[in-house]
């Protein structure tokens, strides 16, 4: 599926998120904690290559739901580090799974008790990763969670798409560093979708 109609498929949907709370450590055994950076959904709405973060967060939780675990979404704001927000997500997650996702698309699959740059998955390449691969990293992030090993979720790989789109990711990465609010707490967020009506 191309980009183009992958987001004709997404319709016009919008999102916002809802802050709850501190975000603490969670109970349920089958949760999955995403961690999103501070730019995701505000600063951007999509990823580097015009996914919208409404549908890749719903393809996320779709995922989880479709292994029957249940999920909760936390935002850091004190850091745009992705292995540092994929192991806190793993850290406050009841099951030990976390994902951490950053606005530009790069995403992590995480366990707690790993060291804090190792990972169960990594997706460095986030001009490569599609909506359906979303899904994925979801439903594999619910089955570690239930205790189960999954195939690694596949993906493309393409040796140009890092000089293609170096300089777009780094400023990508410069503008979401500047809003990382040192010392800010790690809050509990809730997605709201609406649809934009024509």
């Amino acid at each position: 599926m191309t980009v183009s109609t992958e987001l004709a498929a997404a319709g016009a949907r919008t999102l916002t998120f809802n802050e709850v709370g501190p975000a603490e450590r969670g109970k349920r055994p089958d949760e999955v904690v995403i961690a999103i950076s501070p730019a995701f959904g505000s600063l951007f709405t999509q990823t580097i290559i015009g996914l919208p973060h409404a549908e890749v967060i719903r393809q996320i939780l779709a995922g989880i739901e479709e292994q029957e675990s249940s999920a909760r979404i936390i935002r850091l704001q004190h850091s745009a580090d992705l292995a540092l927000m994929a192991h806190t997500a793993a850290k406050l997650s009841g099951s030990g799974i976390g994902i951490g996702l950053l606005a530009r698309g790069t995403s992590m699959i995480h366990q707690r008790d790993l060291p804090r740059l190792s990972s169960l998955e990594l997706f460095p390449q986030c001009p490569l990763l599609t909506l359906e691969t979303y899904r994925n990293i979801g439903s594999n992030a619910a089955q570690y969670a239930k205790g189960e090993s999954p195939e690694p979720v596949p993906t493309l790989n393409d040796q140009m798409a890092r000089p293609r789109w170096q300089a777009k990711a780094a400023l990508l990465h410069l503008k979401e560093t500047e809003l990382v609010r040192k010392g800010a707490p790690t809050v509990e967020v809730v997605p709201e979708f609406s649809t934009a009506s024509a």
